[in-house]
């Protein structure tokens, strides 16, 4: 229904005192309206890390959106470059650069139950800086393992997997636990479905709510007897990031579906979880606003449906459940655009860093705070690896 004829909450009190919603929400727990919101870039870009000029080897190039904490010296460690990850480290986020050290490398290998093929830190969280977190988005590629796929197209073989690492020195080095542990995977091996993208994958960033953890990742779903998954962005919860089997995703009714590894053993019929937001794609980054305590998402989109330009996105929720309207942020081209029609650069990997921030883990926002997102070169229909980790400041305004 519109905002113009949608019922009052104390309208729906009552109806829930006398008649079911629907199954819309159980009574008592009626669903947060969401709260009204701004964002607004206020200036030029300014480059944080430039490939071609910063890079220690090739692999050094913006390939997520970023994520950053303090470590125990007050030192900030900063993620989001390729699948041999590297920090970028520095004393505030105007003075970074990049550390040669390979905190987690990527082993290449063709066997899928090792979780070892090409591996991103996408989130991280620490309570201390020294004992930190990790959430990695594992890729294997399948097509080139040989044997390992029917198909030599990356889209047609692509099995996505969270999985979890961990630092015990502020992350200075990253370790994977023996067997692997697994946050969301399909319940299937990856031999399974081909044909399609399959799996978990890119998950935000990790924000705390008193003794909860919450972090959002994709799906692109699946059809199996008894199990089905509608493809979307799912909600997931802990109240221990340090323990990856304590994640927990929202079904509708609460935070109960878990998704195993596959390889261990064979999972029972899971839960599904239940899609939540206005998100065509992964959320780039998941921060609260301080003040006000709503929560606010920011993402790219290509043009198309409900989204009149290309661009990067926000929306804003009460309960991470309940999410406005998406609006536009910045226009551009972006990664889901055609790039032999894209023009000769395209953005993505949107996220938001307030240096202010009052948590270690940069989920707060105030006022203000900085779009970080990379910026890709394009040559005819190539997306090369020509590419800048750039910022803009963005006022951030909340309404109560």
């Amino acid at each position: 229904m519109s905002r113009l004829t949608r019922p009052s909450r104390a309208a729906l009190t009552l109806l829930c005192g006398l008649v079911p919603l629907g199954g819309l929400w159980p009574c008592g727990s009626l669903a947060a309206e969401p709260p009204l919101s701004a964002l607004t870039v206020t200036g030029p870009e300014r480059v944080i890390f430039s490939a071609t000029r910063d890079a220690c080897d090739g692999a050094d190039v913006p390939d997520a959106p970023i994520r950053a904490f303090r470590d125990a010296t007050g030192g900030l460690a900063v993620f989001g470059l390729h699948y041999r990850n590297r920090a970028l480290r520095g004393p505030d986020l105007d003075h970074l650069k990049i550390d040669c050290r390979v905190v987690l490398d990527s082993g290449g290998k063709s066997d899928p139950a090792l979780y070892d093929d090409r591996s991103w830190i996408t989130a991280t969280w620490t309570e201390d800086g020294t004992r930190v977190a990790a959430l990695v988005h594992h890729e294997f590629q399948a097509n080139e393992h040989e044997g390992r796929c029917r198909s030599k197209v990356y889209m047609e073989c692509w099995y996505n997997t969270i999985t979890a690492a961990a630092s015990r020195d502020g992350g200075a080095q990253f370790a994977r636990s023996s067997p692997p542990a697994v946050v969301a995977g399909a319940p299937f091996r990856q031999e399974e479905g081909q044909g399609r993208h399959r799996g978990f994958f890119n998950p935000s960033n990790i924000v705390g709510d008193g003794r909860w953890r919450y972090f959002l990742a994709s799906t692109t779903g699946w059809d199996r007897p008894g199990s089905d998954q509608p493809a979307g962005v799912c909600l997931f919860r802990s109240d221990d990031p340090a323990d990856p089997g304590r994640w927990r995703a929202w079904t509708g009714t609460g935070f109960t579906a878990a998704f195993p590894d596959p390889y261990r053993k064979v999972p029972k019929l899971a839960d599904s979880c239940r899609p939540v937001g206005p998100f065509p794609g992964p959320v780039g980054a998941l921060v609260r606003q301080r003040g006000t305590g709503a929560w606010i998402a920011v993402f790219m989109a290509a043009k198309g449906g409900t989204f009149a330009e290309s661009g990067f996105y926000w929306t804003a929720s009460r309960d991470l459940l309940t999410w406005d309207v998406p609006r536009l942020l910045m226009a551009s081209a972006t990664l889901y655009d055609d790039p032999c029609k894209a023009g000769p650069r395209l953005v993505a990997y949107p996220s938001l860093l307030d240096p202010e921030a009052t948590g270690r883990n940069f989920d707060d926002v105030g006022e203000r705070a900085l779009l970080t997102y990379a910026t890709l070169r394009v040559e005819g229909c190539t997306v090369t690896s020509d590419r800048d980790l750039v910022r803009r400041p963005v006022a951030v305004k909340v309404w109560p």
